[in-house]
């Protein structure tokens, strides 16, 4: 006779999956907002926290607590892609972000993954929804695919020329994406042994991490890199090395391996490079790490000059490397030699934004302010430099400025 009971324990047995995570979901129909509730309740996943979709609620919510799944829900958008470019910086790099549009496109599906995004079609079946949600789980646990932390925006601000504002523009930068965007930010000094961040971003009795070789054999991880950083507030930091040991070609290194280190802990990473700080390591950064670039030049000939030198190569071997030009007056007009239009001409474009020379500017960031959040007219071209980088400002789609020439 057979033993029953001994055949019964040697038959394997499917275990249920157990499945609980933090979730939140930004919708904007009822439809969605029901259809994910009722299958998170179907599976026995705890029903996530829902909110309408918009950017100060995205803003305000994903801060104030730990996300591990988002649902954005944008069946009513009209371009997927641009819309998930626009709100990207808004949500952590380590949440996993499953975003659901009505495009039945490849062209979505590959531009959302290249953001480390997933894409589930909408409509949906119950069932649908919780095979996704299911497989998001897996691979966040197995850390693979999608699920893993997607790393920050690198943003190079550099500068033609000295003495063009380079250090300045980056700073306000820095603190409008992480006061006004809520954007969770790193600044890169990469000046080592001067400059004048410290003053720029109001930080009392600053000094350089010193960076020890000891450190540097045994114990460089991103909690290293991590201590490295000085914080400026809740969303911002400031990486700002120096050493008596190493070279400054070695400390560029350290800073590269650093940022890395460092950049699933960041939405972006600010790099200010600063014309005395530039070494042909960063220009290899632009070409093949940097998402953006920004370039910083005056009405000047000899940074004019520079600004297209640098422009075409860049153009040359990184062809699809966003270019931003800032046309920076750090003099007043009757001191410049050329005019905003004999930029344009020279440039065969206009530039993408305009800073005008503020007399008082100087005196504003002495007693404490920052430009961006005062009354100064630097602080709405600050603002628009801040909104053509988040895709929302469109002046970097020029149409090509029939060329006059002129003697330089």
């Amino acid at each position: 006779m057979l033993d029953i009971l001994d055949s019964l324990n040697k038959v394997e047995q499917k275990k249920r999956e157990a499945v609980r995570f933090s979730c939140v979901a930004f919708t904007q129909t009822r439809e969605c907002r029901d259809l994910i509730e009722e299958a998170f309740c179907f599976e026995g996943i705890p029903t996530p926290t829902f909110a309408n979709n918009s950017d100060e609620t995205i803003k305000s919510h994903v801060r104030q607590q730990d996300v591990e799944v988002a649902l954005v829900e944008l069946s009513k958008s009209s371009d997927v892609t641009a819309d998930m470019q626009r709100i990207s910086h808004l949500l952590p790099n380590d949440s996993s972000v499953i975003v659901i549009g009505g495009e039945d496109a490849i062209s979505t599906i590959r531009n959302l993954k290249d953001m480390g995004f997933y894409y589930l079609f909408w409509p949906a079946t119950k069932l649908e929804v919780v095979d996704f949600i299911k497989n998001v789980y897996r691979n966040r646990e197995q850390e693979s695919g999608l699920g893993k932390k997607r790393s920050a925006k690198s943003i190079a601000v550099w500068g033609c020329s000295g003495g063009v504002g380079t250090s300045l523009i980056a700073a306000e930068l820095s603190n409008n994406l992480s006061r006004n965007q809520n954007a969770k930010c790193l600044l890169v000094d990469h000046d080592y042994y001067s400059g004048n961040l410290d003053i720029i971003l109001k930080l009392e009795d600053f000094e350089k991490r010193t960076l020890s070789i000891a450190a540097v054999d045994s114990e460089f991880d991103d909690t290293y890199a991590a201590s490295m950083t000085k914080k400026v507030n809740d969303l911002l930091s400031i990486l700002s090395i120096t050493s008596d040991s190493h070279s400054s070609l070695e400390l560029k290194e350290y800073t590269r391996v650093m940022e890395s280190l460092l950049s699933e802990q960041n939405n972006f990473i600010i790099s200010d490079l600063s014309k005395g700080g530039q070494t042909n390591v960063d220009y290899q950064y632009l070409t093949e790490t940097a998402d953006t670039v920004v370039l910083i030049f005056t009405p000047a000939i000899s940074s004019l000059r520079q600004l297209k030198k640098v422009s075409d190569n860049l153009s040359a071997q990184a062809p699809d490397l966003r270019k931003i030009m800032v046309l920076n007056h750090v003099q007043p007009s009757k001191a410049t030699v050329l005019t905003t239009k004999d930029v344009t001409d020279f440039l065969e474009r206009p530039v993408d934004v305009e800073i005008q020379f503020e007399p008082g500017l100087l005196k504003h960031i002495v007693n404490g302010g920052y430009l961006s959040e005062s009354r100064l007219s630097v602080a709405s071209s600050l603002k628009e430099l801040t909104a053509v980088i988040l895709g929302e400002g469109g002046a970097y789609n020029h149409k090509p400025v029939k060329k006059k020439w002129f003697s330089f």
